[in-house]
């Protein structure tokens, strides 16, 4: 088919001088729009793409940019790149919630950072109300974190013996991450075949750590190890399959563990729910069950109300990595009203991946937050991880009761509206 007589025109004509200075100048901006300082973490690289950003956006930028303690560009290497300042989240504290676990015993006032007005003050009224109930039993039930890299062979067949040939080597792989790392330790592989893909399911503890970046580095050796040794190559390999559910809610996690697995219950008295809650405990149960049918209809994965919320409040003061909210508020709230009208609660996170030692941990305000809860030396990953569980179960019991009362409404334009015009 013949084209039109003014696209042929187009082709065949040269660019107009106009536009071979425009694209001059495009090249230009390209080069005018590099954020400066890449991979630097002097003062002078900071104060460079501050100044980059004034003139780029015209704004002063003041309070991000302001001078803080311990907040030098040279000690937040391994923290964050091209930084310019901190973005500040106000820090409240709830309690004291009373804790009878296994590693945090007894009263916390626990840091949570937000920027939602009636987040902390619900927090607080469930934390007031299981401890006037006698407190929360938080257990750290399991510990595991995974990486799970993917290998990809010519046939099925291929991808079943390199399965079989695998799985004689686990002393080597249990060998190679003692000496990749002082405190991962393999615990477990399993393996999962899809036709010609062969997924490996690293299984560890990390520690005090919540492990991420350690349980890549030692899966990384060990795949080296298994390139080098496999009498079968495969087509190509990967580090991680997508398999292992870092940073996203996965119905394994919700069934198994990821990081830590942690339960707790509390009992609460008919009388403290009408005092405190200003409900009662059939009405919460009813609202709860209520929620369970339409979690169910939504296909929700898990059965909660808003772990989301504490968990990332807890995660910014204390230092974790945020986006492990998606995964860790998978999990499952349970009331049931007892024979004697008192209510029953309980909470279940299967993949809380928390620790207190590496990545936000260091930085000097998370610290104060890290011991604010005395969360430091052996145990106290667990420690944190049984504090948070009691949390989120006070937030689930503040946020029923909202609910069953209607409060919620009314909560939320007293407290959570901006006075500022």
């Amino acid at each position: 088919m013949k084209q039109p007589e003014i696209i042929q025109n187009i082709i065949k004509s040269e660019p107009a001088a106009s536009m071979k200075k425009e694209s001059k100048k495009e090249t230009n901006e390209i080069v005018d729009n590099k954020i400066p300082g890449q991979n630097s973490w002097t003062e002078v690289s900071q104060q460079k793409r501050i100044d980059f950003l004034r003139h780029k956006t015209g704004q002063t930028l003041n309070h991000i940019s302001g001078d803080l303690p311990d907040s030098k560009p040279d000690t937040l290497k391994g923290n964050i790149e091209q930084y310019i300042g901190m973005t500040k989240i106000p820090t409240g504290i709830i309690g004291p919630i009373l804790v009878q676990g296994k590693y945090a015993k007894g009263d916390f006032y626990v840091p949570m950072a937000t920027s939602e007005g009636a987040l902390i003050s619900s927090y607080n009224r469930g934390a007031k109300a299981t401890r006037e109930s006698g407190g929360v039993v938080s257990i750290c039930l399991l510990e595991a974190i995974q990486r799970a890299p993917s290998f990809k062979f010519q046939t099925l067949i291929e991808a079943t013996e390199f399965a079989i040939w695998v799985q004689d080597f686990i002393p080597i792989f249990k060998e190679i991450v003692k000496k990749t790392s002082r405190f991962a330790v393999l615990t477990d592989l399993k393996i999962n075949i899809e036709g010609n893909v062969v997924i490996l399911i690293f299984e560890y503890s990390t520690g005090e750590a919540a492990g991420q970046n350690m349980v890549t580095i030692c899966t990384n050796a060990i795949c080296n190890y298994i390139i080098d040794q496999s009498p079968i190559a495969p087509i190509i390999w990967f580090i991680e399959g997508n398999f292992s559910g870092d940073k996203k809610a996965t119905v394994t996690a919700l069934n198994h563990v990821r990081g830590k697995k942690v339960s707790a219950e509390s009992i609460i008295p008919n009388k403290i729910i009408k005092e405190t809650l200003n409900t009662t405990s059939s009405k919460i149960a009813q609202y709860w069950i209520t929620s369970v049918i339409g979690t169910v209809q939504s296909g929700g994965i898990g059965l909660q109300g808003h772990f989301a919320n504490g968990l990332t409040a807890m995660f910014l003061a204390t230092g974790q990595d945020v986006a492990c909210v998606a995964e860790a508020a998978n999990g499952i709230t349970r009331m049931e009203v007892l024979a004697n009208d008192d209510l029953y609660i309980s909470v279940t996170l299967p993949s809380l991946v928390v620790g207190t030692i590496g990545g936000g941990t260091w930085l000097a305000t998370q610290k104060d937050c890290l011991d604010i809860l005395g969360c430091s030396g052996p145990g106290s990953a667990r420690k944190l991880a049984e504090i948070m569980a009691a949390t989120i179960l006070g937030g689930e019991l503040s946020i029923a009761a909202a609910m069953a009362s209607h409060d919620f409404v009314r909560a939320h334009r007293n407290l959570g509206r901006s006075r500022q015009k």
